[in-house]
């Protein structure tokens, strides 16, 4: 462990993170959708949704993917659809799911970082 102190930061290089945050709303909104991703499963389920080919994809399809029983992947996809990450649509028996594009692009818009002047 060295006793050197870190290097001091040059604050006039960079804007201030408070400058550009999240408005309150929009934070809690961004927050839960990011907690919704915080699980494994979902943020895999979130995946295979997002990059469906059509655009949309079947219950049916999402289930086999999992060693878990088909009760818990619907508490997964319900948690995404409450978080207002995915949108689901009943057909018959089958539910299908897909990305909602919006919300995606807030939060990627949040992880992407810019570029340096």
């Amino acid at each position: 462990m060295s006793n050197q102190a870190a290097p001091a930061v040059d604050a006039s290089c960079c804007p201030s993170l408070t400058e550009r945050r999240v408005p309150a709303e929009a934070a809690a909104v961004l927050a839960s959708a990011f907690k919704a991703l915080g699980d494994p499963v979902r943020l895999q389920l979130m995946s295979m949704i997002a990059s469906a080919e059509s655009g949309e994809i079947c219950v049916c399809d999402l289930t086999p993917a999992f060693d878990l029983t088909g009760p818990t992947i619907s508490h997964h996809l319900r948690t995404l659809r409450e978080a207002g990450l995915v949108d689901a649509e009943r057909r018959g028996t089958w539910v299908y799911y897909r990305a909602r594009p919006a919300i995606l692009r807030q939060l990627a818009a949040l992880l992407t970082v810019a570029p340096a002047a």
